[in-house]
């Protein structure tokens, strides 16, 4: 199966429906007014949809096992039409499609079974998926239009020794979300470097992303050097990032991540591991991106106000 632990356990929602064509209006007739020999039609459907959606890992190789926090099983009755709809949700890292729409073909299949004795026309159409949402691809947002810059705070790189790899890491994933990304920069492991750094970035990127110096080692220094600058934090994206990094790696735990924002800029402080770096923006991007809509449509509305 695909490896799906690098992602956020979201609510995800699908809809999937498939068709049932009958022969003859009086087919429709026989399961509206209850009289098929085999039983409730729509009743045994809808038992039928649960279970498929239930199953459906056990059914389908590459589907995961996932927790069904929902399912509603809908059912419209045309002249010559059974349309089945079937709803599932989930609070986890994948979607349930393939659980909607496996449970609307097992309706359909469960109908056409106890349709067949009386109606040897009866049929299965267009089983698809009708809508789903939740997860990294429905989350509509990019960095467009946006500039991000890199620091690395690390003394021994600010001094030409050793190799940076979080820092790259961190430029790498942020043009992957389509913002225009300069660095990485180095700077030593002093407040006074980071600040002065940070405060001339910010005059020209909107995010600002700061690998090191948040361990607990006497030189790392960098959340008391933005503690210092910045106008407010952002607890939710730092309980985000230590929440999403301790549930792979304990010793998360640790780290003194920092979010806040200074002037009109968003700063990000994370470890200076490129795993730290990884886990920290796959914890929040693209929803990060969300922050400058909001900054932006604040701007706009103050200077409509104003004017």
């Amino acid at each position: 199966m695909v490896n799906i632990t690098h992602k956020n356990s979201s609510l995800r929602k699908a809809i999937a429906s498939a068709v049932v064509r009958t022969g003859s209006r009086e087919t429709m007739e026989a399961i509206a007014q209850g009289t098929v020999p085999k039983g409730n039609v729509l009743e045994s459907a809808r038992v039928a949809a649960l279970f498929g959606v239930k199953r459906t890992s056990d059914m389908i190789p590459d589907c995961h096992p996932l927790p069904v926090e929902y399912t509603e099983v809908r059912f419209e009755q045309k002249e010559m039409e059974l349309l089945i709809e079937v709803e599932v949700w989930t609070i986890y890292r994948t979607g349930v499609e393939v659980e909607a729409m496996h449970g609307a073909s097992v309706a359909a299949l469960t109908v056409y079974d106890m349709l067949k004795p009386i109606d040897k026309k009866v049929s299965i159409h267009q089983i698809k998926l009708v809508s789903k949402s939740g997860g990294k691809s429905q989350a509509g947002e990019n960095g467009e239009g946006l500039k991000a810059a890199v620091i690395v705070c690390s003394d021994s790189l600010s001094n030409g020794i050793g190799e940076d790899k979080s820092g790259a890491l961190a430029a790498e994933i942020l043009r992957g979300h389509e913002l225009e990304t300069f660095g990485p920069i180095f700077v030593a492991d002093e407040e006074e470097q980071i600040i002065d750094k940070v405060k001339e970035l910010a005059e020209t990127a909107d995010l600002i992303v700061l690998s090191g110096g948040t361990g607990l080692s006497p030189r790392d220094r960098t959340p008391e050097a933005l503690g210092r600058i910045l106008d407010r934090r952002v607890p939710g994206m730092e309980e985000a990032i230590r929440a999403y990094g301790q549930e792979r790696f304990p010793k998360a735990m640790f780290s003194r991540s920092v979010v806040g924002q200074y002037g009109s800029s968003l700063i990000l402080a994370l470890p200076g591991s490129s795993g730290g770096v990884r886990d920290g923006l796959t914890a929040i991007m693209p929803h990060t991106l969300h922050f400058f809509k909001v900054r932006d449509e604040s701007f706009r509305h103050g200077k409509e106000l104003k004017d």
